[in-house]
């Protein structure tokens, strides 16, 4: 500045928060302006915490994108939900993401009432998929958001940005005022390749149905900087042999399908030309094995006995 003033600039955690399938990753991924957290139209597809950087010339704001908040039935879950909690306690603003295309359920009010119970920071609530919602449904959470001390309510739409920019303000406002924390071009924190993993994940999650969306997990084995085409070698695991079978198809029809599909998105995403090559291995009972989960990313319970054995 001429007076040789540092401007003040704000920056700190946002964490997004809510019952799955309410549209926190397209969200994210709308305030972001990247494509970081998988986005399909089955529930809970979010595993993992998934950070965004949205660096502006006055404020850096730090996305913390969570499973949703659910029922945990198994190991698997729990980590989740662990991963949705801790998130809750290190924003310096919550934002919690409803679906207002359909009035609260019981659980939903309660899940998200738990959750939000030893919640010091501010809390902002999205109605999220106004293109969509009803009036009676949105006046129903609107109803809701007023039983929680101090939330302020936004109407927005992921899909077509309504509401996105006052939201943004908004949260700008409750962020501590602070240096930035992350190199300015920075769109998240993770590396390259967790999401080109999610990428694959997301396409498996497009391409397949029943079980097998939700018994796969991806990971990189070989990244190759330097080649081109970049060759990029991912690991496709199921639980069950007999779900190689199916991933793959007749003939490795499946398998082509998904390396096609997943190929072009990871080429989007990294602005070069990628070769692709999956190998589908059965990892078994994954999701109930503390030792898988631990070397999948997984932050894992530690007051959980099951060993997934």
């Amino acid at each position: 500045m001429v007076d040789g003033t540092v401007p003040v600039t704000r920056a700190g955690y946002v964490a997004l928060v809510g019952r799955p399938n309410a549209g926190k990753s397209s969200l994210l991924n709308q305030m972001v302006g990247q494509h970081l957290s998988i986005v399909t139209p089955k529930a809970q597809t979010t595993w993992q915490r998934v950070t965004g950087i949205l660096t502006r010339e006055d404020a850096q704001v730090i996305f913390l994108d969570t499973p949703g908040l659910l029922v945990a039935k198994d190991l698997f879950q729990r980590s989740m939900l662990g991963a949705a909690l801790e998130a809750l306690q290190e924003g310096d603003v919550v934002l919690v993401v409803v679906d207002a295309g359909y009035p609260p359920s019981s659980q939903d009010r309660s899940r998200l009432e738990s959750a939000l119970s030893d919640v010091g920071a501010p809390i902002h609530i999205a109605l999220n998929k106004m293109d969509v919602a009803p009036p009676e449904a949105v006046a129903a959470w609107e109803a809701w958001a007023e039983r929680i001390p101090g939330a302020r309510v936004h109407r927005v739409s992921a899909v077509t940005g309504e509401g996105i920019a006052d939201l943004m303000e908004a949260l700008v406002a409750g962020l501590p005022e602070s240096p930035f924390l992350y190199p300015e071009d920075d769109v998240a924190s993770a590396p390259v390749r967790f999401f080109v993993a999610e990428l694959v994940r997301e396409t498996v999650f497009e391409l397949y149905e029943q079980e097998i969306p939700y018994s796969v997990i991806c990971g990189v084995e070989e990244f190759r900087e330097g080649s081109d085409p970049l060759y990029i070698q991912v690991n496709v695991f199921v639980e069950r042999q007999s779900q190689k079978g199916i991933v793959i198809g007749a003939g490795g029809a499946a398998v082509r399908e998904l390396g096609k599909a997943a190929r072009a998105k990871i080429e989007h995403f990294l602005d070069q030309r990628v070769y692709l090559d999956l190998w589908v291995k059965p990892l078994k009972g994954w999701r109930k094995n503390r030792g898988h989960l631990g070397r999948l990313g997984f932050r894992v319970p530690e007051d959980d006995d099951t060993d997934g054995t």
